[in-house]
């Protein structure tokens, strides 16, 4: 891997550091601020208002009860129309790019599989996962019933992601802190045991890889079948077998490219139609990106 390649291995990883800091500091200058020492130039916040999920199910509850969901800020609705989009075109990134839950599963993840080697993530049977990955649409019908019912926004005592960042504070309820516990020790062992199988907001944007424009594709031409695009995904998608990755689990995190796990060049990136092209290189095919 040459110097340039290096770089683009990096900036993921940049992305997802720099958004875990971000949210983390504004969700530290909410507290500060009630205490009357916020931090100048910092959102104060709260973390309702970060939260695109919050948008979906309070768009949910407006067309069908005619109100807005108590505690949901109109930033989160803005928010969701962001990711919807970005979506539309990449899948969904908020999960492999932005969400620190998810960079913090994957970074935990990896003191995982250096303790663990090859056992790492092959704790749980195939057919036994393959059940398991269907469960986070159940939380999301769940959450999306209880949120109807009550008009409040309940999921937020069992979101880890909440605890994370106000695990420190009276507004995190023990059960969210409880299952951001289990989720990292989890992680340990399986990785991203939250993104595979329990959460909703994950569910409802793996839907977009069925039908967003801008897909990943391998080319079987090229392909040596070595087996590094399935090793190196995080969900375990078994992409050296698929010519058009639109699996449900699909994160968008590129880590299958041809930038990233393939030995040779242009086997597997994002197009719009034919087959995958490395779209770092200057000469691009009709459709590409």
């Amino acid at each position: 891997m040459d110097l340039r390649e290096k770089k683009k291995s990096k900036v993921r990883l940049v992305v997802q550091i720099f958004f875990f800091a971000l949210i983390g500091l504004i969700a530290i200058n909410k507290t500060a601020s009630e205490a009357g020492a916020g931090i100048p130039f910092v959102s104060d916040a709260s973390l309702h208002a970060l939260c695109p999920f919050g948008g979906v199910v309070t768009l949910y509850n407006l067309s069908t009860l005619g109100v807005f969901i108590q505690k949901i800020h109109m930033s989160s609705v803005l928010l969701m129309g962001i990711i919807f989009g970005m979506a539309v075109l990449f899948g969904p990134v908020f999960c492999g790019w932005v969400c620190p839950l998810g960079s913090l599963q994957e970074w935990t993840g990896k003191i995982g599989r250096k303790i663990f080697k090859k056992r790492y993530n092959r704790f749980v049977p195939k057919k036994l996962d393959r059940v398991l990955r269907f469960a986070r649409f159940g939380v999301l019908g769940w959450v999306v019933f209880v949120t109807a019912v009550s008009g409040t926004l309940l999921f937020a005592n069992a979101d880890p992601y909440y605890a994370l960042y106000n695990f420190w504070t009276t507004e995190a309820a023990l059960p969210s802190i409880i299952i951001l516990v289990a989720t990292v020790a989890g992680s340990l062992f399986i990785e991203r045991p939250w993104c595979k199988y329990a959460c909703p907001y994950g569910a409802l944007l793996g839907v977009f890889n069925k039908f967003r424009i801008f897909k990943i594709k391998r080319n079987a031409n090229t392909c040596i079948s070595c087996g590094r695009f399935t090793a190196n995904c995080p969900m375990n998608i078994d992409v050296a077998h698929k010519g058009t990755v639109g699996d449900l689990q699909c994160i968008s995190c590129m880590e299958c490219t041809s930038e990233k796990s393939c030995p040779v060049e242009g086997t597997v990136g994002l197009q719009t139609r034919g087959y995958a092209h490395n779209p770092f290189k200057k000469e691009e095919k009709e459709g590409s990106i």
